[in-house]
């Protein structure tokens, strides 16, 4: 298949186009470089800098391109950032899904795999796990709505224009390639200031919970996804809650630090619990989360800790 993959040079994206490429489909990358990094770019994957709020550009390549399927994972993902600047991320989470989808309409594309949210969307909630038809949705961020409101304007595409489309609802994603300079991203946020001999701040009590899910099993949805049928959203978690607390002390110990909690003010608006019920990837799908948190928190680890060692080397 010629698939695009928004966001390609990012954490999530880049995974998802090493693994398209290893089963012998043609990836094309689009990324705006803001949160990607070259270095994450497959070189045997077509690299195209372009933002995807750019209507014409986007059109033009859509155009010389003709995709079968669209991996759209480019985004405005930091929920702080939505709540300090919900024009601008309404900008690139809503009206560029838009200029996607309205180039796909005029290109026969046969499909879309979308990274949504679960948490983000279901807000706080009576049912944990929570499944994919809880209602009412509350999502307490911009960011969050956002997201809400793409599902709703792809499943607005597929009944107007046919264009197919899964939805993958992810819980907290973490693993190698995360981000540990931004506020998104705990996993990586923790395990980096640790490494560097510091004392991560832990907002609040640290008893807030998460599902935590390992990149390389998000992956494999991506690639499910492909021969799907499957029309909607789909929880992708491990039905597992985590605290934050219980983060620190596994990444510490496996980081051999003697760092202590320190705990800074809550945040306000963050939910306190999160996990996500996946019976239907299971079903759907035939998905099971086959990482347990140890497994992908040492390679997590491992992944920073060589990152650590490179950098302590150059500067020498």
């Amino acid at each position: 298949m010629k698939i695009i993959v928004t966001g390609g040079a990012g954490f999530i994206g880049s995974h998802i186009v090493d693994r398209y490429l290893k089963l012998g489909h043609e990836v094309f990358i689009f990324d705006n470089l803001s949160t990607g990094k070259r270095e994450n770019i497959n070189l045997k994957a077509n690299f195209y800098q372009v933002d995807i709020r750019d209507k014409t550009k986007i059109g033009l390549l859509f155009k010389k391109i003709k995709p079968d399927v669209l991996n759209h994972h480019a985004a405005q993902l930091d929920v702080r950032k939505s709540v300090a600047n919900p024009v601008f991320d309404a900008e690139v989470n809503i009206l560029g899904l838009l200029n996607l989808l309205e180039a796909s309409k005029k290109n026969n594309l046969k499909k879309v795999v979308f990274a949504s949210s679960g948490g983000v969307i279901y807000g706080d909630v009576k049912i944990i796990p929570t499944p994919e038809n809880y209602y009412p949705f509350q999502p307490v961020s911009p960011y969050g709505v956002a997201k809400l409101a793409s599902e709703q304007y792809l499943y607005y595409y597929y009944k107007a224009y046919k264009i197919p489309y899964i939805a993958l609802r992810y819980a907290n994603v973490y693993g190698p390639r995360q981000d540990p300079y931004g506020e998104a991203g705990v996993v990586a946020i923790f395990t980096q200031k640790l490494l560097n001999k510091e004392s991560p701040l832990i907002n609040g009590d640290g008893k807030q919970t998460r599902d935590y899910v390992f990149v390389s099993d998000v992956v494999e949805t991506n690639v499910l996804s492909l021969n799907s049928s499957f029309i909607g959203a789909l929880n992708i978690g491990t039905e597992k809650e985590t605290s934050v607390k219980e983060i620190f002390h596994l990444l510490a110990n496996l980081t051999e630090s003697k760092a202590k909690e320190k705990h800074g003010p809550p945040k306000i608006g963050e939910q306190k619990r999160s996990s996500l019920e996946t019976s239907q990837a299971k079903k759907i799908l035939g998905w099971i989360p086959r990482f347990t948190l140890s497994q992908g928190m040492r390679e997590t680890v491992e992944f920073f800790n060589n990152l650590h060692d490179q950098k302590t080397q150059k500067r020498r």
